[in-house]
């Protein structure tokens, strides 16, 4: 018989953190499962942890170069054998009872998609500072239905919002075979937003849990601290392209919310091709930049006062999420629909 969900652990010189990602899901409360990991080219001794376990539930798949998150991940799908596919990163981990609330409720709602509120965890802290929902000054205490735009609304660049592109749902293994679905193998960020995007475009069911259930470790080498410029940059062509989609041109809505998301990626681009040579002292590179964006002082002094703010509270608070969800912008967002088949559900923790 097939395990109930298949859970994939992209693993890439992690050893002091995959253990605990590994206990994480083999402790669930949900037995019926199995735990694909594939380690990408570790120069470490991640494989060795994670061969360590002697439950017959766990898989290791070992690449022998560095192929990216997204080739890994994929590689993992192609070997689930699960009704559902989970997915978490091998220095993060899951509560014990994660995947057996997200697949009842998942299963109550007929989802193709679920996710649940995310635990926000400074590396080496013993308690959470906050979690995704709260940081977006959203006020959610049911279950909502997601759709693409309100999606796309609540996850721009540098403003506040949801930004649950930082989510990690669970798939349903059928919807994405039946819609050829994988991960784009070019990003090596955001890679998650775009997998979602996918399976929105095709009509798929996603549903957010108000009850956070995953730990997401905030760490300084993280993928989250990548070149700003190489972020953009595949920021810009990622949203480019999904715009000539068919589908995306019949939503006059969807193409509203990217137009203004290509826009803010553009023009936040240019200004730090601006900014990066000054703080690296290349002081002809930046009045070159200077001149091709000479909003740039503009955009500096209309910014300065949430560039102090952000430092305080990266620097001060220790808000290491800061940078990625800028919470003092703030853009007009649509109410999302409310599932009515559910109230909030408990939280037993």
């Amino acid at each position: 018989m097939n395990p109930k969900v298949s859970v994939i652990i992209p693993a890439y010189n992690t050893e002091v953190y995959i253990k605990k990602a590994i206990e994480s899901v083999l402790d669930q409360t949900l037995t019926e499962l199995e735990v694909i990991i594939v380690d990408d080219g570790s120069t470490d001794k991640t494989v060795e942890v994670a061969r360590s376990f002697t439950d017959q539930r766990l898989k290791v798949i070992v690449n022998p170069q560095n192929l990216g998150v997204s080739a890994a991940r994929n590689l993992a799908i192609r070997a689930a054998q699960g009704e559902w596919i989970a997915v978490l990163d091998s220095d993060d981990w899951y509560a014990d009872e994660r995947l057996e609330k997200l697949v009842l409720l998942a299963e109550q709602a007929n989802a193709d998609m679920i996710a649940d509120d995310v635990y926000f965890i400074k590396d080496g802290a013993t308690s959470p500072w906050s979690t995704l929902i709260q940081e977006s000054g959203e006020h959610i205490d049911k279950i909502l239905q997601i759709d693409i735009v309100y999606f796309v609304e609540t996850d721009v660049y540098a403003k506040a919002g949801l930004h649950l592109g930082l989510s990690k749902p669970m798939f349903k293994r059928e919807f994405l075979v039946k819609h050829s679905i994988e991960y784009d193998e070019t990003l090596s960020i955001a890679e998650d937003f775009w997998l979602n995007m996918k399976c929105l475009i095709n009509g798929a069911r996603f549903f957010l849990v108000p009850e956070a259930y995953y730990f997401y470790r905030s760490r300084s080498f993280s993928l989250v601290r990548e070149s700003q410029l190489k972020r953009l940059n595949q920021s810009c062509i990622s949203t480019y392209s999904f715009m000539q989609q068919k589908a995306v041109k019949k939503n006059p809505d969807l193409m509203r919310a990217l137009s203004y998301n290509l826009t803010v990626y553009n023009r936040t681009l240019a200004y730090y091709q601006v900014l990066l040579p000054i703080k690296q002292g290349k002081w002809l590179l930046a009045l070159r930049e200077i001149t091709k964006n000479p909003g740039f002082f503009y955009d500096f002094i209309s910014q300065f006062n949430n560039i102090i703010k952000r430092r305080f509270q990266y620097y001060v608070m220790g808000n290491e999420l800061v940078f990625e969800m800028s919470y003092n912008l703030q853009i007009k967002r649509r109410k999302p629909k409310v599932h009515p088949s559910f109230s909030s559900p408990s939280n037993n923790k």
